[in-house]
């Protein structure tokens, strides 16, 4: 039997791709490309735009046409947050949500080996109902790591979000959060590390709010996953400002295999549009948490912390004056070395949906415009800052013009002539 599996979105979705598809390794399924035939089709789906909801949508009818005797299997947050509307598309067989994707290998063969032709509408009926009354245990947390790569993986330490910002359905599609023991996501980074893996990117929804569950901390689990052997070096994928604790920044910046690369959200510089949107910080506790971990971890002589930010562009009412507070905010006080720059979407059932002021999106397309000029200009400050400056580089397998490249410990792409010898090798080198 073959399987295929694609994936839209965030990095917490490959990694659970990654993992079903070990899982119907392990059960003897052969793993094709997408646009084989196969008699199983795993779509892992997106919805933070709507653009992102109708590729998946497509990537459904596609499958359904290139084998219309497949089970097609959707996942991922379209599926939680349209779950009985997806059934509606020819070939859908099984929608797994939030509180159900533990049992996704499991279910997906059970439905393969009683499945017949011409009873996939009664399977419907059972599995809508099936769905919605898993949907409902949202204690169980699907544990993930993404493979593949032979350089790195995504480890998956926490999922779903208690936030409820004004314009996001994450908490809606994934849950509220929470997570499995530090013990058990030691035994994920173990699993990589026998693969060869040196580095891992920790990932989750709110990965800083982990321990939800458990009552365990985030640094109890940084500190444990350090010592995992095998396992060179680590990076913390994003994490909120208001959960980066002076304690934390002191024990990675003690010497650890954490690295100088913090990715974190600030979505917007206007303390009124922050407060409208209910997040749970403002620009001085942004700024001020930017300013400790640069003074913690920037020595003389030694590389420079690299900071990657996420700004939303064109949340309901923002004029030209906020956008620009947001710009100066950044190019004035922050200096982060990139920008992930995303305009606004408006999400059905959000607040943020309903607000007044909603903007034009001409006017978020140019706004976006100059915020990634505003991120090119700063990440070459960045990379000129840092030249002459010892680091490490993680080299890739790679090769273009007979070129290898690798990225150092905070995050700047490097090239050298093409060695096999270094390939996933750390190497000590002058910037």
């Amino acid at each position: 039997m073959k399987v295929a599996l694609t994936t839209l979105g965030c990095k917490l979705n490959y990694a659970e791709t990654s993992t079903y598809e070990r899982g119907f390794v392990a059960h003897g399924l052969e793993v094709v490309p997408w646009n084989a035939v196969a008699d199983i089709y795993v779509i892992n789906t997106c919805a933070v735009t709507e653009t992102a909801e109708k590729k998946s949508r497509n990537l459904m009818r596609r499958a359904h046409k290139l084998a219309p005797d497949a089970l097609i299997i959707v996942t991922g947050c379209y599926a939680e947050l349209k779950k009985d509307k997806l059934y509606d598309i020819d070939g859908v067989s099984r929608v797994f949500g939030a509180g159900d994707k533990t049992h996704l290998v499991e279910e997906t063969l059970a439905l393969l080996s009683s499945s017949n032709k011409g009873d996939f509408e009664d399977e419907k009926a059972i599995n809508t109902v099936s769905s919605s009354n898993n949907a409902n245990n949202e204690d169980e947390t699907l544990a993930a790591f993404s493979s593949g790569e032979r350089t790195r993986s995504f480890l998956k330490v926490q999922d779903g979000c208690n936030n409820f910002c004004a314009y996001c359905t994450v908490p809606y599609a994934r849950g509220r959060s929470r997570n499995i023991p530090i013990c058990e996501v030691v035994k994920q980074a173990e699993q990589i590390a026998a693969q060869g893996i040196k580095e891992v990117v920790l990932t989750g929804v709110n990965t800083g709010d982990f321990g939800r569950t458990t009552g365990e901390s985030f640094l109890d689990l940084l500190k444990a996953l350090d010592k995992v052997n095998g396992i060179e070096r680590y990076r913390i994928s994003s994490i909120e400002p208001n959960l980066i604790t002076e304690e934390i920044v002191d024990w990675i910046a003690s010497g650890t295999k954490f690295q100088r690369h913090f990715h974190i959200p600030l979505q917007v510089g206007s303390d009124v549009l922050l407060k409208k949107v209910g997040r749970r910080y403002d620009t001085a506790l942004f700024a001020s948490r930017i300013d400790y971990i640069r003074q913690a971890m920037e020595r003389p002589g030694e590389p420079k912390v690299f900071f990657g930010i996420d700004v939303i562009v064109g949340l309901p009412g923002e004029t030209e004056e906020l956008f620009m507070e947001t710009y100066n905010f950044l190019k004035d006080r922050i200096k982060p070395a990139y920008l992930h720059v995303f305009p606004y979407s408006k999400r059905p059932g959000t607040r943020a949906a309903s607000m007044p002021d909603q903007v034009q999106d001409s006017l978020k397309t140019e706004r976006v415009a100059r915020l990634e000029a505003l991120c090119e200009e700063l990440h070459s400050a960045f990379v000129a800052a840092n030249k002459g400056l010892p680091e490490r580089v993680l080299w890739e397998s790679s090769v273009k013009g007979g070129l290898m490249f690798g990225y150092t410990g905070n995050y700047i792409r490097v090239e050298k002539p093409y060695d096999p010898a270094l390939v996933n090798q750390l190497e000590d080198i002058i910037i």
